[in-house]
């Protein structure tokens, strides 16, 4: 039974329902409470016992009653539990107890999480919604929870001022007052909250309040501090009186708003630091998404970051830089080899460092870096991968782990032909876990990789809601790569269904935005590839001129796809000799979402050179997916009925 914790207010637990759990007397709550804030690491019993009788000396029968309460804890949290079953929450370990919930059962840690992804108003309002008090509201005094309380208070304040700074950059001043205004009067000692409502309400056209909450901040730090403003206020204040015009923010767009930021954050973090590293990454996964530039900006920073990381010689860090990249991939080809293979190189060499006692989640999520940076090899070690870091989230009840190491199952699913069916699971579980979680990147795949499996069995009216699903994440949380796939799709679902020239001009259309969209793995030799599918699908020779000029064989044309094109483009040219050479000496296809394709092609021209070993290879290979759309499976082209084929 799944139960969540919240500590932002009240300590509570409930059931998978969400109802309260039971939990006893205060002192069951206390050590519940005091079990959260260890964040999932083992409590000695001593210590608890400490905790839970500081104000007092601990009663000769203090370890016997701790022992009552946790098995009273353990009976209300797990009430289905067998008896004489080991505990699967509250467990005990070594020399006390820990309780190993899932990062995302506890409000405390999903607000932590919600603020490290947020990066709109929105996001921050639903990470902020999740507070009903202070946190650890009923133990007040306990010294234990002092560190915690303090610290989740400090993010809850920077998240109020955060969400102020997103609506001013996004022009929305006037819906920051309010809430600034709260904060001012509740937190008088945090001059950036001054700062902020003074901006707000200039912007808003109230010149006069401005000047006069500075001038209120300014009376309080004094006459209470004996301190005069910081330099960020009076600066404000001298901009406001000159009605600097740089203050108006919007003009200033967004290159304007992203120097402030940096600025601000090169002030606060400085040079060479651990906190520097992480949130760089976090830095690249969000510009990864952008798509164009800012993909291929984030592919090779990333290499960068990871070697800074493992420079510092503490693995823990390094899993968590590696890590923290779980940027969603929907092609089963990589975009940069050699970055791929540095990759998997550190994460591999990370994973053989980590200490026995590293969180398993570390462990999870360089596995399934593994799985998705190995994607496309014919190596054993991306299936294993995969299938240990699934194991490992699914034991954590970790959603976002999970959908990444699902992704990295999905990269390791295109191992033989016929497997949309395996596909369309995996879609539709992280379509399932995402809409739960609230994880709409995530979510995106999910929707994206159920149209692939739906093109793959030729079922358009089905690829067509997952299309428009995805789009419409998409429009919400502007992520502009998912149209190349969507217009892809529908050139795909053109060259089945419609005439030659309308398909062909569709593909030309789609790969035309190939340039722009950051993902040379995807763009090299697909428009090519696509063409020789729709002519060949429709009894024309594979290359308009090829029968007539006579031109030389073009691999560049053909990026990756050159040896399986090869021999049949040799064939429209009559030079048998030479395509019989180029068949024997074929590779076999790599493991990637187009393996049922080039075995198409490879069978089209074994069948027309009387091959027959190798036509036997092919039906063997691809018997499985006798009831597929070969290539479809892609989401972007056709070859038409594998059956055909067969």
């Amino acid at each position: 039974m799944r139960v969540e914790f919240e500590v932002l207010g009240p300590v509570t637990a409930r059931d998978a329902a969400g109802r309260p759990i039971a939990l006893k007397g205060p002192r069951h709550r206390a050590v519940l409470a005091r079990l959260i804030a260890a964040r999932r690491r083992v409590v000695p019993v001593p210590h608890l016992v400490a905790d839970l009788w500081e104000d007092d000396a601990p009663p000769a029968g203090a370890v016997p009653a701790l022992r009552t309460f946790v098995a009273a804890l353990r009976r209300a949290l797990e009430p289905d539990r067998p008896p004489r079953a080991p505990a699967r929450l509250l467990i005990t370990e070594g020399p006390g107890y820990a309780l190993r919930t899932g990062p995302d059962t506890v409000d405390a840690w999903r607000f932590e999480t919600a603020l490290t992804d947020a990066t709109t108003p929105a996001a921050l309002d639903t990470a902020l919604a999740l507070w009903h008090g202070p946190a650890y509201a009923d133990f007040p005094a306990a010294s234990w929870a002092r560190t915690e309380r303090s610290r989740l208070g400090e993010l809850r304040l920077q998240a109020v001022e955060r969400r102020a700074r997103l609506l001013l950059d996004r022009g929305r001043a006037a819906e920051a007052v309010p809430d600034l205004d709260a904060h001012a009067a509740e937190h008088p000692w945090r001059e950036d909250g001054w700062r902020l409502l003074a901006l707000a309400l200039y912007r808003t056209g109230r010149q006069g309040d401005a000047l006069a909450v500075l001038r209120r901040a300014r009376a309080l730090l004094v006459e209470q501090l004996g301190v005069d403003p910081g330099p960020a206020l009076r600066r404000l204040e001298a901009d406001i009186l000159s009605q600097a015009g740089h203050l108006e923010g919007a003009a200033g767009g967004v290159e304007q708003v992203w120097e402030r930021t940096a600025a601000a954050y090169d002030r606060a973090v400085g040079g060479g630091s651990r906190v520097r590293l992480e949130s760089t990454v976090g830095l690249l996964r969000e510009l990864a998404v952008t798509g164009g530039g800012g993909l291929a900006a984030a592919r090779d920073q990333r290499t960068a970051a990871v070697a800074a990381a493992e420079e510092l010689g503490d693995p823990e860090l390094t899993a968590r830089v590696i890590g923290a990249y779980d940027v969603p991939a929907i092609w089963t080809r990589v975009d940069d080899p050699e970055h791929a293979a540095r990759v998997v190189a550190s994460a591999e060499r990370t994973l053989a460092a980590l200490p026995p006692d590293a969180h398993p989640a570390a462990r999870a999520r360089l596995l399934a870096t593994v799985a998705v940076e190995s994607r496309g090899t014919r190596s054993a070690r991306g299936p294993r991968a995969a299938g240990e870091a699934v194991e490992l989230a699914r034991e954590l009840g970790d959603a976002p782990l999970l959908a990444f190491a699902l992704n990295g199952l999905f990269m390791q699913s295109c191992r033989g032909s016929g497997l949309a069916g395996r596909r369309e699971e995996i879609g539709a579980e992280l379509v399932t876990l995402c809409e739960r979680h609230a994880l709409p990147s995530y979510g995106i795949l999910g929707r994206l990789i159920r149209l692939q499996a739906r093109c793959a069995r030729g079922d358009f009216a089905g690829a067509d809601a997952q299309a428009a699903a995805a789009e419409r994440l998409a429009e919400r949380y502007d992520r502009p790569l998912v149209g190349v796939f969507t217009q892809w799709y529908g050139a795909l679902k053109l060259a089945e269904t419609g005439p030659v020239p309308e398909a062909e001009a569709a593909y030309r259309a789609a790969a035309a935005r190939l340039p722009d969209a950051g993902m040379p793995g995807l763009a090299a030799g697909l428009l090519p590839l696509a063409l020789l599918g729709l002519r060949l699908r429709h009894g024309l020779p594979p290359e308009p001129e090829a029968a007539a000029d006579g031109a030389p064989y073009r691999t560049a044309d053909w990026g990756p796809y050159a040896p399986w094109a090869r021999p049949l483009l040799l064939l429209a040219r009559d030079r048998r000799a030479e395509a019989a050479a180029a068949l024997r000496t074929l590779p076999p296809p790599p493991y990637d979402l187009l393996y049922e394709a080039m075995w198409c092609l490879t069978a089209r021209a074994a069948a027309l050179l009387g091959d027959r070993e190798t036509l036997r290879r092919a039906r063997a290979e691809l018997a499985p997916a006798a009831g597929e759309l070969a290539g479809a499976g892609s989401g972007l082209l056709t070859l038409g009925p594998v059956a055909d084929y067969l």
